[in-house]
């Protein structure tokens, strides 16, 4: 079964990219993969709009997760992002809930092809 077939079953649903761009990366090839998914979901918002689904992508910075452990253990990264981030804050994997609820409200649907970066401000700077 090809993906669009898979997603025709969603007419009127929200489809979420994962693994969006977070803005943060320092590599030519994290860059490109980022701007890859941002330009990914334009086009599939584009192309599936006419079978009712609406693309949006999100793009998470550093969050505790199994990927970032061992990053955020060492003090000084940490600190580092909380120092980019304008609130001067921690992140809270509650953010991630609300912000999957938000895109995913039916009451969100005007929006599509857009990116939601959940970063604290980092890429606002």
């Amino acid at each position: 079964m090809g993906i669009l077939k898979f997603y025709q079953g969603m007419a009127g649903q929200t489809g979420i990219v994962t693994g969006a761009s977070s803005g943060l990366g320092v590599t030519f090839a994290e860059v490109l993969a980022e701007r890859a998914v941002v330009n990914l979901t334009r086009a599939l918002a584009v192309e599936w709009a006419k079978h009712g689904i609406y693309v949006k992508a999100l793009a998470p910075s550093f969050f505790p997760s199994e990927m970032t452990e061992e990053v955020l253990k060492d003090r000084a990264i940490h600190d580092h992002i909380v120092s980019r981030t304008p609130p001067r804050t921690r992140w809270h994997p509650d953010d991630l809930k609300a912000a999957l609820a938000f895109l995913t409200s039916p009451g969100f649907n005007y929006v599509t092809g857009q990116t939601l970066y959940l970063d604290g401000g980092w890429t606002a700077e």
